[in-house]
Order: structure tokens, then C-alpha cells, then sequence
């Protein structure tokens, strides 16, 4: 049965690309505009009117695609729509550099700045279309542009490549890590199925789609027979290992097309896309079968859209049936043999991690990275075309040093990340950068030779991986130091100086708003992946997580294992939405009356846990059964340890023989739970 049976009707959400194309129109509208003020600044200056008209249409493009963003994600031509809009961009910033002066004028970083850009905003193979078309365009602009020095469109180049395949992985990096976390957010953590909200994102789509196409869908619901006795006889590992054999059991006797879902406790669900009324009964039959020789179990069933229209008419007749089943045959608890063939195969926990450094990890060899590839080029550029400079020597091994610090930071980027002070080192590890950026442009004759590039091109990347607060001030010393170098060290004009910065700032401000959102909807999926959907605390696995972060931590300690007491009766008798409604209410309960700094989790079905510091932990635990007292009788189990660190998981067993020594001592009692507000 589900065990949600009050859950209301199909919500309608936002689309989440419409607002993500979106985002990249607003972005793509800032290079225009930092253009159309260059220009309101240069008035007299070559070409000034056609420019302004090719800022105007850049800009206007990017307008329109944002008006526009919810009908172009809903269409098939959306990528060739999103392609457009890059080749709109690149061609006009290749014009704007070329009537400019060229690859070396202030206006030259555009285009490579702009390949910049869409490396952290579009997929791999759609940035690999941009980017192509990106070094075409600069490569016209340097041919067709007025002269630049020796080596400056090819250090511009390959430095700012390097920077865009950097920016590219570090986007791909992050955005595979919220798959993970999405994920993580909607597999339950035991049996790994689906949770209860996957399951339930799942049958609102599955829904919607029957009401637009008329694809049938049968939602199946499963109840496993007297499973609390499965718990109260071999305890909770058996009774965790028999609910791994039942998903098995279910997901090895359905299509691979049909989706499994663990609901709660022991209710299990399914979806069986394609499948209406008429060959329903059919896969009932089969999944009673396959579940006879492990867990058995009370089945019910409904079809959308021929017995339902809506996902809670098609709960309620599920339920209905599954209901009608359980009171309609003889339940059995599972045979003895079959919990131990369920101890023998239950696997060891396949959930995906991930780990809180994997972030500081890549950002800090991303920029050892950088460091690297921009020495790197700096010494092809000395080699190669620095044959007049009579600093080529020093610039050739002031760079091959720079090569050889960033791969040592890439090699050390791990173990630098799990370090207490990793905030300050990623804040040390970029004076190389610094001091790579300042040393080579002065050698070579200020910001405006081809090497000037150094100290701009880390901005990206350290906007994109650091910290706001670590990458602002490093930012603004990057800048600074841009512009005391630009007045002080050769003849820069103050056209190129700001031009260039501001280009590569508005990059930067773009990636770190990219960041800072991947973030925010890295820590919202951290989130979902660690609370219980019903009640909001945390579940198995947050409390895993949580306990194991505090595995290290001296002092007295306690855990106190809650067993609700005649649960199932509730639910088959008043309903799944009063079950529900009692579990939330024990979930404040408990969350109310825990001792400060306590962490307080629901382990499934009608079980929590409470983690206790301090040593009075039989006495808290009594406080705690006493709180519950006026609307549910519980079984409890505590256990305590020292100062001694004893392991959590000798704790945990200790508190769970705790639990069932007392609920053998008092089986047969009448104690039950209560539906409804509690009595006055």
C-alpha cells in the first residue's frame, strides 16, 4: 500500500532549461553591452557607427533568445537554435576586433574570450562545434587585422584554449557530480530502488503522459506480509536484508522498462509503463509468484487512463485493491530458510558517493593546471618567437619553472584538499600564478605583448572553482595588479588595458555566477539526499553520514533505537494517511524534545534513532518514550559509551539488542498506537 494516500494532484514546475538558456541570454547580452559603452567612450574613432550596429544585433540576438527560451528547450531545433546564437556572437565579435585594429586592438580578447565563455555554458560536443568555430573566426581576424607582434595571435591562442578546455572539464566535472547527487536524492539507500520521492517524480510524469498520448501506465502497489515479525525475530539487519531480496525479487520479475520503488518501511511500488487493465493481472500474478518464495506479499493495482486519471485517483483504487488482497488471504511470515538465503545474498551498499573534497580537489589542480599550460606556452613563445628579445633566456626558464610547479601542485591536489588549512593554501598556491602573470609581461614589454595574456587568462578559472570569498580578493589583486603593470612597464594605452579587463571580467563574473549556482544546487541535492521525504529528518543515510563525521570525536556518547509499537495495525485499519500522519508527528516530537545537539533521523518504516551526546543516555531515552507516551507506545533500545571512542556500529548493535530484548518482554501486551491529535 502506498504510503502516501493524501497526496493531491500533478503540479506543474517551471522548466528548469527554459531558466538555464535564459541565464545564458542574459550573458550573452553583456559583451554588447560593455562594447556599446567602449564605444559611447570613443566616439571619434574609426567605424564607430557600423560597430555599434554590429553590438546592437549581438545584442538583440541574445534578446530574443531569452524571450523566447521556453519554445526553443520544447523544440527539436533548439540545439541548432542555441549553435545559432554562438555563431551570431563569434561572428560579431570577429567584425567588432577586426573594424578595432585587429587581434592585438582592444577589442582582440573578444573572441577568445567569448570561446571562454561557452566552455563553462555549453555541453562537450556543442562546445567542441563553438569551439572550432571560435578559432576560425580569431584566425580571420588575425589575417585580415592589422599586424600584431611576433607570436601574439598564437601565445592568445593557445593560452586562452588551454583556459576553455580547463573551464570545459571543471563544468563537466560539477555537473556530473549533481547527477551523482540527484542520484543519490532519489535511490533509497538500502535496497537501492527508488526512494520515495523518485518514485513519485516518476508516476507524476508517467501520469501526464497517459493524459497526453493515452500510453498506458498500472501502477502497482506491494505490502509485505507481517515483515514487523520478521524484525522482531532476527533483528533489523535480517529484516534490512530480506527488504534487498524483496527489490531483487520484484525488479528481476518485471521488464527492465518498469520501475521499482521502496515507499516506506515495507511497501514497495511499480510502474509498469505500456501496460493498461487487461494485461495487469497478468504481472501480478508473476510478481506474486516470484514474491511466495521469499517475502509475500498483499498486491493491488490500478491503469492510467483507463481506471484512473489522476495520480491520486489511481493511488486511492491501488491502494483500494491491495487492501482488499491482504483481508482476502492468509499472510505468512517469511520462512526461515528464506531470511537466511536473503543474509547470504544481500550485497555489501553500492550507493554512490560524494565526497565533500571533490570540488576543492579539482579547483585546486585546475589551477595547477593552468599554471602549467600557460608556462607552457610562455616557453614555446620564448622558443619560438622571442628570437629579438633580450630577456628570451629568462623567459624561457622563469616558464619551464612555472611547467614544473603546476604539475606539483596537480600531483599534490589531493591530498592539499583534505587538509585543515585548505582555504589558505588554495590562497598561497596562486601566488605562482601571480608572480608568472607580473614577471613575464614586464620581461617581454608590458601587458600589451603577446605574453601580457599570463595574468588575466587564471581569472576564469579561479572565479569558477574558488570560493567567493577566497576568488574575490585574489580577483581584485589580479586586477590591480593588470593596471599597475599597464601604467607603469611599456606603452599601453588605456583603450587596450581596460578593454582587455574588462573582457576577461565579464568572463570571470560569469563563471563565478556558474559556480555559486552549482553550488547552490549541489548543497539543495546534498540535501534531498540525506532527508526523509515524510518527515523531513534525516535518513539512513544521512544518519550514516552524520554519525560517521562524528565517529572521531571524544566524550561521552548515546543512541536510542524507537520501535512504534502496533504500527501496521494503524495503518491497515485507520488508513496510510493517518500511519502517515503519526509518523510526522513523532518526528516533531522526538526533534522537540532531544537534548541539544542531538541528531535525530528516521531509519525507515516506524523506526528512528536518536544520537545523544552525554552519558545520561537510559535516562534521556525513558524522557524521550514518555514524550511519545500520550499517542504512541514504543519499544526502546540504548546504549551508551565513554570516552573510550568505541566504534558507532558496536553502539548500534548494542542498542538494537537493547530494543528487542524488551520487545520480546513485551509481546503479547496490547499496547498500540493512536490516530489522531493526542488526547488532552
Amino acid at each position: 500500500m502506498h504510503a502516501d494516500a493524501s497526496a493531491g494532484p500533478l503540479r506543474v514546475r517551471r522548466d528548469p532549461r527554459a531558466a538555464t538558456v535564459r541565464t545564458r541570454s542574459v550573458r550573452a547580452m553583456l559583451a554588447p553591452a560593455v562594447v556599446a559603452l567602449y564605444l559611447a567612450a570613443t566616439p571619434h574613432w574609426p567605424h564607430r557607427p557600423l560597430m555599434l550596429a554590429v553590438a546592437a544585433v549581438m545584442f538583440a540576438v541574445a534578446a530574443a533568445t531569452w524571450r523566447a527560451a521556453p519554445r526553443i528547450v520544447r523544440s527539436r531545433a533548439g540545439a541548432s537554435v542555441r549553435i545559432f546564437g554562438a555563431i551570431v556572437s563569434l561572428a560579431g565579435s570577429a567584425t567588432l576586433s577586426l573594424l578595432d585594429g585587429g587581434v592585438a586592438g582592444p577589442l582582440g580578447a573578444l573572441v577568445p574570450t567569448t570561446v571562454v565563455f561557452y566552455a563553462i555554458m555549453m555541453p562537450p560536443r556543442m562546445f567542441a562545434v563553438t569551439a572550432v568555430l571560435g578559432a576560425a573566426a580569431y584566425g580571420a581576424v588575425a589575417v585580415l587585422g592589422e599586424p600584431a607582434p611576433a607570436g601574439y595571435a598564437e601565445v592568445y591562442a593557445l593560452g586562452l584554449g588551454g583556459v576553455s578546455i580547463l573551464c570545459q572539464r571543471h563544468s563537466a566535472a560539477l555537473a556530473g557530480l549533481r547527477r551523482r547527487l540527484a542520484e543519490m536524492s532519489r535511490v533509497d539507500p538500502l535496497t537501492r530502488s527508488l526512494n520515495r520521492r523518485g518514485f513519485d517524480e516518476q508516476l507524476e510524469r508517467a501520469v501526464a503522459r497517459a493524459g497526453q498520448t493515452g500510453e498506458p501506465v498500472t501502477l502497482l502497489l506491494a505490502d509485505l506480509d507481517k515483515f514487523k515479525l520478521v524484525n522482531d525475530t532476527w533483528g533489523h539487519q535480517s529484516g534490512d536484508d530480506v527488504l534487498e531480496a524483496t527489490a531483487r525479487a520484484m525488479s528481476g520479475a518485471l521488464r527492465d522498462t518498469d520501475q521499482v520503488g521502496r515507499l516506506g518501511g515495507d511497501e514497495f511500488g511499480a510502474l509498469l509503463t505500456g501496460t493498461g487493465p487487461d494485461e495487469a493481472p497478468a504481472i501480478v500474478d508473476r510478481l506474486r509468484a516470484a514474491l511466495e518464495t521469499g517475502a509475500p506479499a498483499s498486491l493491488g493495482y490500478a491503469s492510467c487512463p483507463a481506471e484512473a486519471g489522476t495520480v491520486e485517483e489511481l493511488r486511492r483504487l491501488a491502494d483500494a485493491r491491495a487492501y482488499a488482497d491482504k483481508t482476502a488471504r492468509a499472510g505468512r511470515v517469511p520462512l526461515a530458510e528464506h531470511v537466511e538465503r536473503a543474509r547470504e545474498q544481500a550485497a555489501a551498499p553500492a550507493a554512490v558517493r560524494v565526497t565533500r573534497t571533490a570540488r576543492r580537489r579539482r579547483s585546486i589542480a585546475d589551477m595547477g593546471r593552468i599554471c602549467a599550460a600557460d608556462s607552457l606556452v610562455g616557453a614555446v613563445y620564448a622558443a619560438v618567437f622571442a628570437a629579438g628579445s633580450p630577456h628570451r633566456l629568462t623567459i624561457g626558464v622563469v616558464c619551464v619553472l612555472g611547467v614544473l610547479y603546476g604539475l606539483g601542485v596537480v600531483a599534490v591536489a589531493g591530498r592539499l584538499s583534505r587538509s585543515a588549512y585548505v582555504r589558505p593554501l588554495m590562497a598561497l598556491n596562486a601566488v605562482p600564478l601571480f608572480a608568472l602573470g607580473i614577471v613575464v609581461p614586464v620581461l617581454d614589454g608590458g601587458v600589451s605583448s603577446p605574453t601580457g595574456v599570463a595574468l588575466l587568462a587564471p581569472m576564469t578559472l579561479i572565479a569558477l572553482g574558488a570560493p567567493l570569498r577566497v576568488a574575490a580578493p585574489m580577483l581584485a589583486l589580479d586586477a590591480a595588479a593588470y593596471l599597475v603593470l599597464a601604467a607603469t612597464v611599456g606603452n599601453t594605452g588605456p583603450a587596450y588595458a581596460i578593454m582587455h579587463l574588462l573582457c576577461f571580467g565579464v568572463v570571470a563574473a560569469a563563471c563565478a555566477a556558474q559556480g555559486r549556482a552549482s553550488a547552490r544546487r549541489r548543497r539543495s541535492l546534498t540535501e534531498l539526499s540525506h532527508t526523509d521525504a515524510l518527515t523531513g529528518l534525516l535518513n539512513r543515510r544521512g544518519v550514516d553520514d552524520r554519525i560517521a563525521g562524528r565517529s572521531g570525536v571524544g566524550g561521552p556518547v548515546g543512541l536510542v533505537l524507537l520501535d512504534l509499537d502496533g504500527f501496521k495495525t494503524l495503518n491497515d485499519t485507520a488508513g496510510h494517511a493517518a500511519g502517515d500522519e503519526l509518523l510526522c508527528w513523532v518526528a516533531s516530537t522526538l526533534t522537540a524534545h532531544a537534548p541539544p545537539g542531538s541528531v535525530v533521523g528516521r531509519l525507515g518504516g516506524d523506526e528512528f534513532v536518536v544520537v545523544i551526546p552525554g552519558a545520561e543516555v537510559r535516562a534521556e531515552a525513558e524522557r524521550l518514550r514518555a514524550a511519545l507516551a500520550p499517542r504512541a507506545a514504543v519499544s526502546v533500545g540504548a546504549a551508551g559509551r565513554g570516552a573510550d571512542r568505541a566504534g558507532f556500529a558496536a553502539l548500534y548493535a548494542h542498542a538494537d539488542a537493547a530494543l528487542y530484548a524488551e520487545k520480546a518482554d513485551r509481546r503479547g501486551s496490547s499496547l498500540t498506537v493512536q490516530a489522531g491529535p493526542p488526547p488532552r
